[in-house]
């Protein structure tokens, strides 16, 4: 493999050192750290602030530009602007796998192939261009270029993956955080036996996603949930967000100082690694290929077992009867009243033909209902299950988180009215 003083090169004038920190215990500390960011705070700014997913993701790829721009004009390995770039783009990777569920109705099976082929030829033409996918030769612009490109893939990647895996099985958050983390230990297990050192790097980096993201999950969802839908330890995620953002600049404050993780450092106080195996190797491929077959097997294993997924959309209508007004008494009037005023936009643009004014209303409705859910379904479950089915009904009509295309106003303002009246 090349080290970084082999490797050095020129860009416009100045020396280039290797741009990524060595992989010690710490890069993977703080690289688990990132990915429950991307999960809990796109959905913090997505849901809590109703800022909408297709905006969020806009926002974040201008703040991923941005900080991509900075890190790419530092001559060297520096910290705090590498890994706010890795929390930027664990972002910015989270909501473009979301768009495409959430948005676009595609199935996670389909984006999840999709990324796979997308990395593929990432590694592919990385390859056959620097004839390295190491990152202790992340010494020339091109390189850095394709780092940071197959980062954001894997991260896509990781998210459609770790979803796939939940909508498969029907495990709880805290159940799927397992799988990642023995197969994690299994590739190390395979690298310290003699794996490739830069396959093994980056199943584990794909395999940190969804570690980092059913963690996420697992701190930020409510205790009490609908059938299908995720439980946890009910922190919420903003309050997770702010967890991990705060341990995350503990750690890279701890490695501005020393320098630990930077490859020349860590050279000077680390005998060199042996020599590859290729014999090891191959044994430790075919060692992976059946650590695959068999993970593939546990999963359908775990689909054939009994379990609740999500309600299909045509159960979306509630069993229970509520009064008008009854399903909010126990809600806090400012929540009902925001609600209210989204619905009420969403009827008047959809009375006055303003369908693109109307479904993004609804998509806000939408968007404020799912973040004050852990707020709201504790004080009262009946009712929050009595109106999830009515805004279920609504989003249908708007053609929301269902394949159907948008129905006409005339359903759009009836099944808005039923909602408002329900809320009054």
């Amino acid at each position: 493999m090349t080290t970084t003083s082999e490797a050095r090169t020129r860009r416009g004038g100045r020396l280039m050192l290797n741009k990524v920190p060595e992989v010690t215990v710490w890069f993977w500390v703080i690289k688990i750290l990132c990915t429950t960011v991307g999960e809990s705070f796109a959905d913090w700014i997505n849901m809590k602030l109703g800022v909408g997913l297709v905006n969020t993701a806009w926002i974040f790829t201008g703040v991923f530009v941005v900080v991509l721009a900075v890190q790419l004009r530092l001559k060297r390995y520096v910290p705090f602007p590498y890994w706010l770039t890795v929390v930027v783009v664990s972002v910015t990777g989270t909501l473009y796998t979301d768009i495409l569920t959430d948005q676009l109705n595609v199935a996670l099976w389909i984006s999840t192939a999709v990324f796979s082929v997308l990395l593929a030829v990432v590694f592919g033409v990385w390859w056959l261009r620097e004839r390295t996918l190491s990152i202790h030769a992340v010494t020339t612009p091109s390189r850095e270029s394709f780092y940071w490109l197959t980062v954001l893939v894997t991260f896509a990647l990781g998210t459609a993956t770790g979803d796939w895996t939940l909508e498969l099985t029907g495990w709880s958050p805290g159940v799927s955080v397992l799988l990642p983390l023995g197969l994690i230990a299994s590739v190390t297990l395979f690298r310290k036996f003699g794996a490739n050192p830069v396959l093994s790097f980056w199943l584990a980096y794909i395999l940190t996603r969804p570690l980092g993201a059913n963690i996420g999950d697992w701190l930020a969802s409510p205790k009490v949930a609908q059938p299908g839908e995720p439980t946890g330890l009910a922190l919420g995620t903003f309050t997770t967000s702010l967890i991990f953002l705060g341990l995350i600049l503990a750690t890279v404050l701890y490695l501005t100082v020393t320098r630990s993780d930077v490859t020349e450092t860590y050279e000077a106080s680390h005998t060199p690694q042996a020599i590859a195996d290729p014999r090891r190797e191959r044994v430790a491929l075919a060692g992976f290929a059946l650590l695959a077959v068999a993970t593939g097997a546990l999963l359908f294993w775990a689909h054939g077992r009994p379990h609740v997924g999500p309600a299909p959309e045509e159960d979306a209508t509630s069993t229970v009867h509520l009064a008008p007004g009854v399903a909010v008494q126990k809600f806090p009037s400012p929540k009902v009243d925001a609600l209210r005023t989204l619905a009420s936009t969403a009827l008047k643009d959809a009375r006055s033909g303003n369908a693109a004014g109307a479904h993004k209303a609804a998509q806000s409705l939408r968007d404020l209902w799912d973040a004050d859910q852990a707020s709201l379904q504790p004080l009262d479950n009946t009712g929050w299950t009595f109106l999830d089915a009515q805004m279920d009904q609504v989003l249908k009509t708007f053609g929301i988180d269902h394949s159907n295309p948008p129905m006409s106003p005339a359903h759009q303002e009836a099944e808005l009215r039923t909602l408002l009246t329900d809320m009054s």
